[in-house]
């Protein structure tokens, strides 16, 4: 009878991905894939677990077998109706987080929230923040709403997330306004090969590519942004391409933002952009 140390020295998988998947049919911990190693597997659970293998050799991610990912320690749930969140994006986070900081009951705006990692990651960092998030995609809502009840203090001093459906701002209540807005919106160009490559063919093209030269999305939130800030003034900061930091800082300086940044990821790339903007400006 297999035994989960047969399993993965057979598997042609990477050793990670192929433990997250057994440890996942199994409902092991991955301690328990060591210690439990040699345990006779009933046949239903190798072929669970060979099914799954088989998927991800066809090249599905590793995410949507398992429908979880973790981002910023809190696990959510995924589906191929969302992005999957990266690791990368982190770096969004923390850095709305500084920017909300000595600021109190703050309001932040999360533009294409998909999983709702992000909003989600703030509001779990800042209970007092008021938190709302917004996607075209009634699909993605749901997802993000059952990741936000799930993963959220319902009694957080800032309330529950707001979700609304729509493109962009016009989702919003015009009187709404924010002191931080962050997105991680589609930034790659159509024509990127990278769109028919690895985990990307899985995932919602939408959330990806604006069809267009990976800028358009990124155009509408920074202009959009200065009439939803709040009267002191606010921050928007917004992922983006590997190669459209200086792009996106010379959209954000003809828009009037001051104090127009790129800040690197740990892998030393300028994953994000952001500024700030003053009333009257």
């Amino acid at each position: 009878m297999d035994n989960a140390a047969g399993l993965l020295r057979a598997t042609s998988l990477p050793p990670l991905e192929a433990r997250i998947l057994l440890g996942h049919v199994l409902g092991w911990r991955r301690t328990e894939l060591i210690t439990r190693s040699d345990e006779p597997l009933e046949g239903e659970q190798v072929a669970r677990y060979q099914a799954l293998e088989a998927r991800r050799l066809a090249g599905e991610p590793v995410a949507q077998l398992v429908g979880v990912r973790e981002f910023f320690g809190l696990d959510f749930e995924v589906t191929p109706d969302v992005l999957i969140p990266r690791p990368e994006t982190e770096l969004l986070v923390e850095t709305a987080l500084a920017a909300l900081e000595g600021l109190a009951r703050p309001c932040v705006l999360d533009l294409g929230t998909g999983t709702g990692a992000i909003a989600v990651a703030i509001a779990s960092m800042r209970p007092d923040a008021q938190v709302w998030a917004v996607d075209r995609s009634a699909e993605a809502l749901t997802v993000a709403t059952r990741n936000a009840a799930r993963l959220l203090d319902p009694a957080r001093p800032g309330g529950r997330l707001r979700f609304s459906r729509g493109d962009w701002y016009d989702a919003l209540d015009p009187a709404l306004r924010f002191d931080v807005i962050v997105s991680n919106p589609p930034y790659i160009a159509s024509g990127d090969p990278h769109l028919t490559e690895g985990d990307l063919r899985f995932e919602p093209r939408g959330a990806l590519t604006d069809e267009s030269d990976g800028l358009c999305a990124i155009r509408a939130i920074i202009a959009g942004a200065p009439s939803h800030f709040a009267t002191r003034g606010g921050v928007l900061w917004l992922e983006h391409g590997y190669d459209q930091a200086a792009a996106v800082r010379a959209l954000l300086t003809a828009q009037g933002y001051s104090a127009v940044r790129s800040e690197q990821d740990l892998a030393g790339i300028e994953r994000i952009s952001g500024g700030a903007w003053q009333p009257g400006a």
